[in-house]
Order: structure tokens, then sequence, then C-alpha cells
């Protein structure tokens, strides 16, 4: 179910008009091609190179837009012309350079910058589905990433005075030698990305090791103890994966801008020399 929601767009007719612009794109090019030699400098080719310069500006506007600006109002509506207008102005660059390798440090910075804030970008998308469906999907509680440091020390706490009423001493190795440390601290992983019950069965084995050397009360008390520790280990998915979607946006945002920056120097140089 989580790569079906993942891999479904949530606008089908943004994608299907996407689809139908990069066709129409690569059309005027195959048209240009087959009319006479192909420049980055005039016709179709300088003209993909503005339109290309202009979406990236516009690409820029999103994060200082306002959540009820006209005329695009509601902020699914940027994302969605945010995602979709990179698309087509990363196609714009590459019939730009006539789908060839650059030349110079310049053509290699804007290539290798462009491709980069359009992976990432790409990445983005599938991390802000991906990650919502896989905790809904996968986990029972929910927890807000500042908070979930101090929910695993209220966890803590609850499992020390659990084991001060345990009465066998196998079940207190455990938990001071095998438990506590890892319970005690948040302890977040990638593996969460592709399984947020990742590690899960081999975290608590050791709790069920133990469980056919208990007696009534201390069987009742290590069902707790497990319990308690299930709850801090989807803590720990849940500030992964918050984590992740969080620090994602440095990989994206700096390389973008420098990209503009790169893009302002470009123009300028071709408008002046």
């Amino acid at each position: 179910m989580t790569l079906q929601k993942v891999l479904r767009p949530k606008q089908p007719l943004n994608l299907a008009l996407a689809v139908l612009a990069c066709a129409f794109a690569l059309g005027l090019y195959w048209i240009a091609t087959a009319l006479g030699p192909f420049s980055p400098k005039r016709g179709v080719g300088l003209l993909f190179g503005i339109l290309a310069a202009l979406f990236f500006v516009f690409e820029m506007v999103y994060p200082f837009r306002r959540p009820r600006a006209r005329p695009l109002g509601r902020a699914q509506v940027w994302l969605q012309l945010h995602i979709y207008v990179g698309l087509v102005a990363f196609l714009g660059v590459l019939i730009h350079t006539g789908f060839s390798l650059p030349h110079g440090p310049m053509g290699w910075g804007l290539f290798l910058l462009s491709t980069w804030t359009i992976a990432t970008g790409l990445v983005g998308v599938w991390l802000q589905k991906w990650v919502p469906s896989a905790l809904s999907d996968g986990l029972r509680i929910e927890a807000l990433y500042d908070r979930i440091p101090a929910l695993i020390e209220k966890l803590t706490a609850e499992a020390d005075a659990l084991m001060e009423t345990a009465t066998s001493d196998i079940l207190l190795r455990v938990y001071e030698g095998e438990v506590r440390t890892r319970l005690a601290t948040v302890t977040p992983s990638w593996s969460y990305l592709l399984n947020v019950r990742s590690g899960r069965d081999r975290a608590l084995e050791p709790l069920r090791r133990v469980d056919q050397f208990l007696g009534k009360e201390d069987k009742e008390a290590a069902e707790d103890l497990e319990q308690i520790y299930d709850e801090k280990l989807q803590l720990d998915a849940q500030y992964s994966l918050q984590g992740i979607l969080r620090r994602w946006l440095i990989l994206h945002a700096p390389p973008a801008g420098l990209l503009m920056g790169l893009l302002v120097i470009h123009i300028l140089s071709w408008v002046l020399y």
C-alpha cells in the first residue's frame, strides 16, 4: 500500500500537463535540428535557455510565497508548480545545450548544479510522500520531533520503576546489560527509511529469551517492559524519519541558491560579451 501511495500523483492533471509541455518542447527541438545546425546562442536553443532561466527564477520564489498569495492560492498549488515547473526547466537546460555535455567551468557548474537541484528535489518529493505513509501504516504512536527525547526519558523512568518491583536476577541483568542503555538513548537509524519496524525483533529478543525462566509476576513485568521498549523503538523510527525530512532541505536549498547566482553570472556574461 505504501508504494502505491508514493507512486500515485496527487494531481494527475498537473502531471499530464507537464508531460504535454515536455513533449511540445521536444517536438520543437526535433524540428529545429531538422531544419539546420542547432546552437544554444540562437533560435530554439536560445529560446529554451531563456525559458529555463525564467522557470528557475520562478522556482526560487517558492520559499518566499505567502500562504494566501494570489493568484496561486493554496500551498498545494505552489508545491505542484514548484515540482513540475522545475522538471520542465531542467528539460529546457538539456535542450539549450542540445543534449550534449557542457564546455568550460561555467557550463559544467550550471549543468551539475541544475542536475543536483532537480535530483534532490525529486528525492524530497519521494520523502514527503513516503515518510508520512510509512509512519501511518507501520507505527501505532505519533509524536512531535522536538518532544521525542522527553518522551523517551519518561519511558525510561517507567521502565526503571517497573524493574524495581522485579524479583528475577536474570531479568534485572538483561535489563541493565542489554536493554536500558538503548532504552534511555535516542537511537536514529537510516534503516527506518525502508522499514519502520527495522531491528525491532532483534532489539526485543533478549526480553523474549528470558521469558521461559521467569515466574508469573516477573513474566508480567517482562511483558510490560517489552511494551515500553517497543514504544521507544517506534519513537526512534519517528525521530529518524522526521529528522531525515528536516535535513533533506540542506541538500536542496543551498545548491539551488548557488545555481541562481551562477545563472545570473552566465546571463550577464552573455549580455555583455
